[in-house]
This record gives C-alpha cells, sequence and structure tokens, in this order.
C-alpha cells in the first residue's frame, strides 16, 4: 500500500492511497494528531461523509506523482451529510447502514463541495502543470491547457479574492462598474488608474484587427455593451445607446424579483453578429443566475480563462456581481460556481505560479457594501469596503496580447 498524497482539510488531515493488485481500491485515512486510521468502507473528512467506490481507478492515478486532489476526485463520492467533530471509522459492512441513516436524516444545508475557498484555484493550477498539453495561441506566447474545469466558492461570509498573492480588488471593482454602465472606452478606466484595457485599445492593437478608423480606446460592441445593450447596433464608444437592445442585466434583476425560481435568469456576452467587430471576443461569455432559499448563486461559463493573470480577476468580479445583484433583490450571497473551457497557463507565467503553489493559503476577506442602493446604476467605487484582507506579495506577470 503507497501513500501518495496528503491534503488538509481544516485541522485535519486526510491522506489518500492505492493498492494496484487486481482488486484495486482507494483508502482514506484521517488523523488529527498525526495518527493515521486506515479504512475501507466509510468514513468522514472534515464535515463531510465520504464514501468509497470500487471502481477500477484510470492508470494515471495509479502514479506516485498523482495529485492527491485528482485522487480524491476520482475515488470518492462525497455527499453533504452532517458528519461529528471527531473522525469516525466505519466497517465495510456499516456502512450501507450509516447511507441509510443519512438518508432519514432531516437535510441540513451547507456548502455542495469540500473545496469551497482558495484551494479549488490552486489544485486547477496544480492540475494544468500536470497534465496540460502544450499548445499554441493567438498571442504566439505558448500555453499548457486543458479543456473543461469547474471550481466553486462559497460567498458566505466571505469574498473569493486571492490571498496566495496580492489581487488589484480596486481594478477588479472598477471594471465591474464600467461593464454594468455600458462602456466600452478603454480610455475610462485609464484615466481611473485601470489600465488592463489600454493594450487592446491601443493604437497599434486596433490598427493590427483593421480598426484603422476607429478612434484609439474604441473597445467596440464589448462585454458592458452585450450586457446593457444586446442586439442594438453599435457606431462607436460615444454613442448614446438609451432604450436600445436588450438590457440583460436589468431583466436578470427583474426576474429574480418577480419570478426567483426562473430557470433562464441569464446574461450573454457572446454575440456572433457582434463579433467581428470585437477588440476582444468575450473570454467569460455567460452567466446563469440560480435562487434557493433565499440566497443567490452565479455560475459563470468562460471559453478561456487566462489562469494567472485573468482568473483570479473573473472570480473576484462575478462575485461582486452577484453581491450586487443579491443586495438590490433582498437575498444573500450563496455560491460562485466557475466552469472553465480552455483553461491555460501562458509558458511564461509558469514559474510565478509555482511560486504562488508554495504559498500558504489564508482566510478570504470580508466585503461590506456600506450603504443601501436600490438600482444597478447607483452603485459607486465607495459603496464597497474590503475588510480583513491579508495577502502574501504581488507576484508579477506579464500579460499576453
Amino acid at each position: 500500500m503507497d501513500i501518495i498524497g496528503r491534503k488538509n482539510y481544516g485541522n485535519k488531515e486526510a491522506g489518500f492511497c492505492v493498492r494496484t493488485d487486481g482488486r484495486t481500491k482507494a483508502r482514506v485515512f484521517q488523523s488529527t494528531r498525526k495518527r493515521s486510521v486506515p479504512t475501507i468502507g466509510c468514513c468522514s473528512v472534515g464535515r463531510f461523509a465520504v464514501k468509497i467506490t470500487r471502481e477500477k481507478l484510470p492508470a494515471d492515478t495509479q502514479q506516485h506523482n498523482s495529485s492527491p486532489s485528482a485522487l480524491l476526485r476520482t475515488c470518492l463520492h462525497f455527499s453533504s451529510t452532517k458528519m461529528p467533530a471527531t473522525s469516525e471509522i466505519h466497517t465495510e459492512s456499516g456502512c450501507r447502514k450509516e447511507e441509510e441513516s443519512h438518508k432519514m436524516a432531516a437535510p441540513e444545508k451547507k456548502n455542495f463541495g469540500v473545496l469551497c475557498d482558495e484551494r479549488g484555484y490552486l489544485d486547477q493550477i496544480e492540475y494544468i502543470m500536470q497534465h496540460g498539453r502544450t499548445k499554441g495561441d493567438r498571442t504566439g506566447t505558448g500555453v499548457i491547457s486543458v479543456f473543461g474545469a469547474q471550481a466553486r466558492y462559497s460567498l458566505r461570509d466571505q469574498f473569493p479574492l486571492l490571498t496566495t498573492k496580492r489581487v488589484f480588488w480596486r481594478g477588479i471593482l472598477e471594471e465591474l462598474l464600467w461593464f454594468i454602465k455600458g462602456s466600452t472606452n478603454a480610455k475610462e478606466l485609464s484615466e481611473k488608474g485601470v489600465k488592463i484595457w489600454e493594450a487592446n485599445g491601443s493604437r497599434a492593437f486596433l490598427d493590427n484587427l483593421g480598426f484603422t478608423d476607429r478612434e484609439e480606446g474604441d473597445l467596440g460592441p464589448v462585454y458592458g455593451f452585450q450586457w446593457r445593450h444586446f442586439g442594438a447596433e453599435y457606431t462607436n464608444m460615444h454613442a448614446d445607446y438609451t432604450g436600445q437592445g436588450v438590457d440583460q442585466l436589468q431583466k436578470v434583476i427583474d426576474t429574480i424579483k418577480k419570478n426567483p425560481e426562473d430557470r433562464r435568469i441569464i446574461m450573454c456576452a457572446w454575440n456572433p453578429k457582434d463579433l467581428p467587430f470585437m477588440a476582444l471576443p468575450p473570454c467569460h461569455a455567460l452567466c446563469q443566475f440560480y435562487v434557493c432559499d433565499g440566497e443567490l448563486s452565479c455560475q459563470l461559463y468562460q471559453r478561456s480563462g487566462d489562469m494567472g493573470l485573468g482568473v483570479p480577476f473573473n472570480i473576484a468580479s462575478y462575485a461582486l456581481l452577484t453581491y450586487m445583484i443579491a443586495h438590490i433583490t433582498g437575498l444573500k450571497p450563496g455560491d460562485f460556481v466557475h466552469t472553465l473551457g480552455d483553461a491555460h497557463i501562458y509558458i511564461n507565467h509558469i514559474e510565478p505560479l509555482k511560486v504562488q503553489l508554495q504559498r500558504e493559503i489564508r482566510p478570504f476577506p470580508k466585503l461590506k457594501i456600506l450603504r443601501q442602493v436600490e438600482s444597478i446604476d447607483d452603485f459607486r467605487a465607495e459603496d464597497f469596503e474590503i475588510c480583513d484582507y491579508n495577502p502574501h506579495p504581488t507576484i508579477k506577470m506579464q500579460m499576453a496580447v
């Protein structure tokens, strides 16, 4: 029996090992004082009941360098049943009885998954580094990439602003307010000291795309335009589009208020008709909102994710949008689910991310909205306060354009 990894869950440590004979099984042990107890059957990891499957494991999980978190996802099925604080070990024969008792117990609301904090993001980075394929890309930088990834972040009494490096909070906030305004003028952000769109709106970049007649800084019908004026005819960044197209953002808010059980509460920035006129087609393409038990959750589908630079921004941006809409609609923030299509690490980000992976995770900060706001258009930057943010230092990474 070979131990291939350990992972901390709160003050407990879960370890994962696999036997590679004809009866391949997964084993889990859990220790609170450096004393491990092997078992086959079911046990607890933190507050979660764990059922150990007898399915044949893929060959790559039998390697000693397999990620323990990847093996966990391969071998185990998690239920959200409340478990005692102390570790309980059950025999295999008793596992079914334990399962039945959980089914009969009144369900208690809690987070969907074990990884509801920064570990979700860091595990994705580690997985891409271990299993990603080397590919070319539009920028010519080169990437390692996987297709399909997901992480979940709880928004209950915390805000998912990464702590293993300092994230540019003011840039996230100002960019989202810029989206909400419906603006497509990169200069408006640059004037506030947020220059994340400056390169894509530069004269050289626009000319290279064939937009030689377009004013510098005019990004075309990008996110803000699609959120607030989907289907309208785009002319330039100075035009007044009031009343034109579909105001998807306001429609989302109205539906949450009037019909919260609707399964069509969706906002989409991907407009095939307008793609040829955008300086950069939407990376975070579609989000869906979900209301249950007084909580508002959001799932984002992101077709392309720059894991080093862009994704930490995207996580915090859509978490912030969820907070804002929850505030307006009288709900509490629930979960943010982040689904990625092409999840990639640029080659020149690998070494900086290795540094980040070595850092200790710290508690997420909290977000406060300082006044009562009734309309999504009335939010201002000074309405928000990030509390108890204690990140590690900034890690410099170059943006690929």
